[in-house]
């Protein structure tokens, strides 16, 4: 048994080193916490502990809520409708060739849900090497977007049948799934409508400048934990519910700016990293060892890249062909979801622990691949120009 004090300070260790390892190995930070957590795990520097899970569980939570934060509705709504309806065409390809690859390499239906999966929370690390205002990098977010909704959606599915089973009480959970939007629909739009009458009562919940109480942060939180208690009482997926927190954020405070960052540094800099680490620990390193685990992981990172490169061509009047393939690639990451459908999917037997620990180190090949292979691609690029 793992003492409590030795997972402490591992974990301690782990997230202060992350970064500066990050920077020398020249790799993100995420999958390399992932990657310690599981030598943490497997030299028994940590192990199972309930405070633990729990602290992990809500750093996943927190993790979707950030997802949220990035999504402003305003914006979305100008986006030129034929671009969106583009972007809809491309997210429609990536469920039916995931269908076709599936039956032709005889993946479980499980898979179907889980290759097209979609998660913009490593495009936004892309900023960092790329300009705002690249083309692609613009698209790849704004479609983005609107791929990880209905991966949430997805995932709210896939959780409400898995743990009840096709019967009475999956249709009972995706008639409240149905019911819940409407009203959070319905809500957002009485919101804006007394924020557009009454403007002042925004900043007088979220003061523009002087704020030495935070109640932005205050606000943020509340609204978060609200809406898990929300989606507890209503027995849906809490990862929508912390998605739909972030979402009213971005929506009614977008004028607070600087308000995402600090949500996020909080996040990236403590709850976050325990996150993965939990499931980097959970990760048997010896599994590597066992027959076929990596095949199986490269014939899972080769499927997610295929089908993402297949459908971009649809953006063909959008993008030049070097373009189609950046933002192919970028969409190629959903690391977050697809551990977190993985996860689900495993603890309700849907998917056994080898296939279990495949998804778990195809995530960490498609970030690792994807980000250092966008890099060199974008250097060669820089010194030909």
């Amino acid at each position: 048994m793992v003492s409590e004090v030795s997972i402490i300070v591992t974990i301690s260790v782990i997230i202060f080193i992350s970064p500066y390892l990050s920077k020398i190995l020249n790799i993100p930070t995420t999958p390399l916490e992932i990657v310690l957590g599981s030598f943490a795990g497997f030299y028994g520097l940590i192990g199972y502990n309930h405070l633990f899970e729990l602290i992990a569980e809500v750093g996943f939570f927190y993790l979707m809520f950030l997802a949220g934060t990035e999504v402003n509705l305003r914006v979305f709504q100008k986006e030129d409708k034929s671009t969106m309806q583009m972007g809809m065409v491309y997210i429609m390809l990536l469920y039916l060739l995931s269908f076709l690859v599936c039956k032709t390499l005889g993946f479980s239906d499980i898979f179907i849900v889980m290759l097209p999966l979609i998660s913009i929370g490593l495009i936004v690390t892309l900023y960092k090497e790329f300009d705002k205002d690249t083309k692609w990098l613009h698209l790849a977010m704004t479609i983005g977007v609107l791929g990880e909704l209905i991966s949430i959606v997805a995932l709210t599915i896939t959780g409400a049948a898995l743990e009840h089973g096709i019967g009475i009480e999956l249709y009972k959970s995706l008639g409240l799934l149905i019911l819940f939007v409407f009203l959070i629909a319905f809500i957002f739009k009485i919101l804006r409508l007394i924020f557009w009458w009454y403007p002042e009562l925004k900043t007088y919940l979220i003061p523009i400048y002087s704020d030495k109480d935070e109640k932005d942060i205050r606000l943020s939180m509340a609204i978060f934990f609200l809406m898990i208690a929300v989606m507890l009482v209503l027995d849906l997926e809490i990862a929508f519910g912390a998605f739909i927190a972030g979402v009213f954020i971005a929506t009614f405070f977008e004028y607070k700016k600087e308000l995402p960052h600090k949500l996020s540094t909080f996040g990236f800099g403590f709850l976050i990293p325990i996150f993965f680490v939990y499931i980097g620990s959970t990760f048997d390193m010896e599994s590597l060892f066992k027959e076929g685990l990596v095949l199986q992981a490269l014939l899972i990172t080769i499927a997610m890249i295929f089908i993402r490169m297949v459908a971009s061509i649809s953006l063909r009047g959008l993008l030049s062909s070097y373009e189609i393939f950046y933002f192919a690639l970028s969409h190629s990451m959903p690391l977050t979801l697809l551990i977190a459908i993985a996860t689900l999917a495993y603890h309700n037997n849907s998917i056994d622990q080898f296939q279990y620990y495949a998804f778990i180190l195809a995530g960490l090949f498609e970030v690792i691949i994807i980000m250092v292979g966008i890099k060199i691609l974008h250097r060669l690029e820089l010194n030909k120009v």
